[in-house]
């Protein structure tokens, strides 16, 4: 049976202590660069893992980090997960998963149990519902380690992680727009929810540099995102019985943007026909869909990846740490069928 090797084969491998070994593993000025590289090559050549259960009882961690997130079925939120386990299982920590489900009592109820369960820190992007925040301001004023990403909060001073949400938004509009589109609606998640804010804005920056007019009758609200059929069809819906109803919609979300696409074409609504579509999302299914979906990607890999690193070096700081970071990642927009040009539409 295959065996991991340990910081004593190693040392032993490269003639070296063990106290070396550990040092430069963990990154230690104390330790040479020529040294340091010596010793990690030589552990990721032969698949060394740091122990998680040795480590918790030297260091009185429980080398665990929890992560609150709304659904981990939602395509971004599971590829920003595979991004945190990717780091996290390489520096010696296990991931604990939990959903809020966009609920603000069970947002609660997950981070107090995660909280008691002696995680050494917490990754969260916010539920729909969240508007109050004391549940995280209790730990963080203890100096318990708390990244946000994608969804953030100003209320608490600490690392943050998000994606270019208002260019992401401009974008998408104005691609819109450039395609003839000049009736222009807007289904965005809860509106007090930084991701809201950002891409609301962003989309009316769009329509105002391209004098296109912005109606306010024109953007609708999903207070759960997108999680609940029936509220989004009914947004939907109050879209297409306008008197000027709209001839695009862009939607601020991953499980909005799928579930827009499923209502119209519940309602029989031809796309791009009658009215084009475009959206954040992550799913790689939308290219494969007739017509292929029109959408701004988020670097969900990346940012889970970035946050995690984030809150590692919240977690080993031998100092408290004071200054804190707000790191925005670039989107990507992808231009398909379902916002085929406008005059192309009637031939």
């Amino acid at each position: 049976m295959y065996e991991a090797i340990t910081i004593k084969d190693i040392a032993k491998a490269l003639g070296l202590s063990t106290s070396t070994v550990s040092r430069a593993l963990r990154g230690s000025y104390e330790i040479s660069a020529e040294t340091k590289k010596m010793v990690v090559e030589y552990a990721e050549q032969f698949n060394y893992r740091p122990n998680p259960i040795a480590l918790s009882l030297k260091e009185r961690r429980s080398r665990s980090i929890g992560v609150v997130v709304c659904e981990i079925a939602n395509n971004y939120f599971s590829q920003a997960i595979n991004g945190i386990e990717s780091v996290a299982y390489n520096r010696g920590y296990h991931v604990i998963i939990s959903q809020s489900h966009e609920s603000y009592e069970r947002e609660i109820v997950n981070v107090e149990h995660l909280a008691s369960r002696s995680v050494d820190g917490l990754l969260v992007s916010l539920s729909a519902e969240t508007n109050q925040f004391e549940h995280f301001k209790n730990l963080h004023d203890k100096g318990f380690p708390i990244v946000f990403f994608d969804r953030i909060t100003d209320e608490l001073e600490t690392h943050k992680v998000v994606a270019d949400n208002f260019q992401g938004a401009y974008n998408i509009t104005k691609h819109l727009i450039d395609a003839g589109y000049k009736k222009i609606a807007h289904i965005s998640s809860a509106a007090h929810l930084s991701i809201s804010i950002e891409r609301l804005e962003g989309y009316k920056a769009a329509l105002k540099d391209n004098k296109v007019p912005f109606s306010n009758s024109y953007i609708k609200n999903c207070n759960h995102g997108g999680m609940i059929y029936k509220e989004l069809e009914d947004a939907v819906k109050s879209l297409i019985n306008l008197k000027d109803k709209p001839d695009a919609i862009f939607s601020g979300g991953d499980k909005l943007t799928v579930s827009c696409l499923a209502v119209l074409n519940k309602l029989k609504i031809k796309i791009p026909t009658e009215i084009a579509l475009a959206g954040f999302s992550n799913s790689p299914l939308v290219e494969l869909l007739n017509p292929s979906l029109t959408v701004v990607k988020q670097p969900a890999f990346e940012m889970g990846q970035t946050a995690i690193e984030l809150l590692i070096n919240l977690i080993e700081s031998k100092r408290p740490v004071t200054e804190f970071e707000k790191i925005v990642l670039q989107t990507e927009l992808f231009e398909r069928g379902s916002t085929a040009m406008k005059k192309l539409k009637k031939k």
